[in-house]
């Protein structure tokens, strides 16, 4: 597993990655690089409140939540905090289904305070199918 990424911010995203980069276009809210185990895939997270956040501190980044990568065979999952990457556990099939359940919910509920759908007294939102 790749130890670390250096943030390089770019206006629009190059066709060829380099491993051990990450690429950030600040106006198309984007995060792009090759996957940490080192099979070559590419990873995007788009950075958004309901997505992936982006910290800058000035020469690190950090990214939240954790980077899983559940739908490439190699089935990666870890952390990239202060440009460091940090390996996380391996999650299970239903791990990894109630996780992709909960981030459904969740851009759902995003979208729909975003429109002024109804929020009852506990700040849920009624979820309309």
């Amino acid at each position: 597993m790749r130890s670390d990424l250096a943030p390089v911010f770019v206006q629009s995203m190059p066709t060829n990655l380099e491993e051990g980069k990450l690429y950030i276009s600040v106006e198309f809210c984007t995060a792009l690089h090759l996957c940490c185990c080192g099979c070559g895939n590419k990873v995007v997270t788009p950075l958004s409140p309901h997505r992936w956040q982006m910290t800058f501190d000035g020469e690190t980044v950090s990214l939240h939540p954790s980077i899983g990568n559940w739908s490439y065979p190699c089935q990666s999952h870890y952390w990239i905090e202060r440009s460091q990457v940090v390996p996380a556990r391996k999650w299970s099939q239903r791990e990894i289904a109630k996780g992709r359940l909960r981030d459904g919910l969740a851009r759902r509920a995003y979208y729909q305070v975003e429109q002024n759908q109804p929020v009852d007294a506990q700040g849920v939102v009624t979820m309309l199918w």
